[in-house]
C-alpha cells in the first residue's frame, strides 16, 4: 500500500535518513521506535511530503509520489496527527475540524459539520464544538486533532508522538481513541512514532527499530520486545520499562 525505497534525507551536511526500505501493508499498525534523533519523525514527515526526500522513492498504491503529485489529494488519504496538535487557536473546535474538507471540496459544509458532530459525539466532546483550543485540555486537543484527520476519510494515518505533549493522565484518552479507530475500521492503516513502549507493544502488529537513520530490526512486537537480536536494540530496550 505504502512503499519506501532507499529513502534518504539530509539537512545540509547532516544525514538523517540513510537509505530506508519499507513496505507498509493495508490494515497494518506499524510502530516505529528508537532513540531520540534517530530519524523517526523525519521519516513520517517524508511519508506525508512535509519534508522532501533527498533521494529515494515513496510509492502509494503503485504510484510514485513526487512533485507532480496532487499533494492535497495524497494528504487526504495519508493523514497526519502531530505532537503539538496544530489546531488553529482563532477557530472553534468545529471550525478546526471542518476547515480542510470544505476548503478542498472533499465535503460540503453541511456534510463536514455532520461528520464532525458524529466524531465529536464518539469522543464525548460534542459539547465543546463551539469552544476554542485554549479552553481544552491537552488530551481534548489531541482527540480533536485526530477527529480533524478522520473527517478527511484517510486510508493511512501517521501519528507523530501523539501523546508526548500530554500529562500522564491524558495519555490514556488518546491511546483509547486510537484503539477505537482500529476497531471501527479494521482496514485503517496506522504508522505510529511513540515513546509509549507498552502501547506500541500491545497495539501494533509490527514494529521497526530505527537508529542512526537506518532500520536496524523489523518484526512482530513479540520478536522486537521479547527476543531482540541486534545489540543496539537490546541496549535501547534495557533503558526502558515494558511489562
Amino acid at each position: 500500500m505504502l512503499e519506501v525505497k532507499n529513502l534518504k534525507k539530509s539537512f545540509g551536511s547532516r544525514k538523517v535518513l540513510k537509505g530506508i526500505d519499507l513496505d507498509i501493508k493495508k490494515g497494518e499498525v506499524l510502530g516505529i521506535i528508537g532513540p531520540s534523533g534517530c530519524g523517526k519523525s523525519t521519516l513520517l514527515r517524508c511519508l506525508n511530503l512535509l519534508e522532501k526526500p533527498s533521494d529515494g522513492q515513496i510509492i502509494y498504491n503503485d504510484e510514485v509520489i513526487n512533485e507532480n503529485t496532487d499533494l492535497g489529494k495524497y494528504r487526504q488519504e495519508v493523514g497526519m496527527v502531530f505532537q503539538q496538535f496544530n489546531l488553529f487557536p482563532h477557530l472553534t473546535v468545529m471550525e478546526n475540524i471542518t476547515l480542510a474538507p470544505v476548503k478542498l471540496n472533499i465535503l460540503t459544509e453541511d456534510e463536514a459539520t455532520k461528520a464532525a458532530k458524529r466524531y465529536l459525539k464518539k469522543i464525548d466532546l460534542l459539547d465543546k464544538a463551539d469552544s476554542y483550543p485554549n479552553e481544552l485540555s491537552g488530551g481534548q486537543k489531541q482527540r480533536v486533532a485526530i477527529c480533524r484527520t478522520l473527517v478527511m476519510n484517510p486510508k493511512v494515518i501517521l501519528f507523530d508522538e501523539p501523546t508526548s505533549a500530554l500529562d500522564p493522565e491524558m495519555i490514556g484518552e488518546v491511546t483509547k481513541l486510537m484503539r477505537d479507530i482500529k476497531e471501527i475500521d479494521f482496514n485503517m492503516t496506522m504508522v505510529i512514532v511513540s515513546h509509549e513502549m507498552n502501547f506500541i507493544k500491545d497495539f501494533c502488529t509490527r514494529v521497526i527499530f530505527l537508529d542512526e537513520g537506518k532500520i536496524i530490526e523489523d518484526g512482530t512486537p513479540k520478536q522486537i520486545f521479547d527476543h531482540p537480536n541486534d545489540e543496539k536494540l537490546q541496549r535501547f530496550l534495557s533503558k526502558i520499562n515494558t511489562r
